[in-house]
């Protein structure tokens, strides 16, 4: 489901390199201030520490099982955009025909008619992942200097082209100045289709039956639409995710002053037969807690950044890459020559979009 197709411990590191070394500076300013003011320090108690941090870990696990979920159901929501994309392209095929036309139309209309509503459809995909990419007050991917380094290297079509240009392709000029003047026009290109297929019924290209059964699957469009837009448009609670942002860097900032004077004592008993080990222990704090701290961190930032399945992150549901698929599907099965057909949205750093 993932759209980050391998994954490497070295990119982690570098996506949380600047926390890394904030972490362990801080770690480091606590450790030697503790070290310098001869142990004169203020001191934390671990029972204490332990019930917070405690909290936090479940904070931060319900945030992500949620932003889980989100990324979860909009998969699915996609994946039955693929199924009934190939099912309208399989019934506009067998059943749009000239039988029952009285004349109105032959093979080579009927396949032109074909064309235009596999061509509207895919027009309705690409409006509706432009729609999808369209950013929201609450998105905070592109907030952090290290997501907007991995945007920057990534390819995400709806940043590059204009919905207007992607379907000057698909579209007449006519049903082009109209669907872009309304507000949605996933959906003004749906209302097309439907008027389309009824024009084709009452002129007898389509008999009843189909013409219910291609209505279904525009109605099913609808829906798989509508879910979609739920998750966009309606964003993790907000008060879950800044209370568990807070939470977590209130604890990250009192962990050293737990740990600093722990590691110290316990180096005192060490010092009794390893003396050399044990004035030194303290200093293994630092990488202790800069390692706690970076766990606790980068676990709710995964959580952030996957609230929102389409803002176009590494780990987010790749609309751009299944739309393209899907037109690539439709678009064979209309038997188009190879060349004419567009290739699939290049993968850069491993990443689908």
């Amino acid at each position: 489901m993932l759209t980050k197709v391998r994954y490497s411990y070295k990119e982690m590191a570098r996506w949380t390199r600047w926390e890394s070394l904030a972490f362990t500076s801080y770690a480091t300013a606590i450790c030697t201030f503790y070290v310098l003011a001869d142990h004169f320090f203020f001191h934390l108690p671990w029972a204490p520490l332990a019930v917070v941090g405690t909290a936090v870990a479940f904070i931060i696990g319900f945030q992500n099982n949620a932003a889980y979920g989100r990324i979860w159901e909009a998969r699915k929501i996609w994946g039955g955009i693929v199924n009934n994309s190939r099912i309208w392209g399989m019934k506009t095929a067998d059943m749009v025909t000239p039988e029952n036309s009285n004349g109105r139309y032959d093979d080579q209309s009927i396949k032109k008619i074909r064309c235009i509503l596999v061509y509207r459809h895919i027009a309705w995909l690409t409006a509706l992942r432009h729609s999808m990419r369209q950013k929201k007050k609450w998105e905070v991917f592109d907030k952090h200097i290290t997501n907007r380094e991995w945007s920057a290297l990534s390819h995400i079509p709806e940043r590059i082209t204009s919905l207007s240009d992607d379907l000057v392709m698909y579209l007449s000029e006519e049903e082009l100045t109209y669907v872009l003047s309304k507000g949605n026009k996933a959906t003004a290109i749906l209302y097309l289709q439907s008027r389309h297929i009824r024009k084709l019924k009452e002129e007898g290209a389509l008999w009843k039956f189909a013409f219910l059964q291609l209505e279904n699957v525009l109605g099913e469009f609808f829906n798989l639409q509508g879910k979609s837009e739920r998750i966009k448009n309606f964003p993790y609670p907000r008060q879950y995710a800044t209370l568990g942002h807070i939470f977590v860097w209130i604890f990250i900032l009192l962990f050293p002053f737990a740990t600093v004077p722990e590691f110290s004592e316990i180096g005192k008993k060490l010092a009794v037969n390893f003396p050399f080990a044990g004035t030194y222990f303290v200093w293994l704090s630092i990488p202790f807690c800069a390692l706690v701290a970076w766990i606790f961190h980068t676990m709710e930032r995964i959580g952030r950044v996957g609230e929102n399945p389409f803002e176009g992150s590494a780990n987010d549901v790749p609309i751009s890459t299944i739309s393209r698929a899907i037109e690539i599907d439709l678009r064979q099965m209309l038997d188009e020559d190879a060349e004419e057909i567009p290739g699939q949205f290049p993968e850069l750093n491993d990443v689908q979009m």
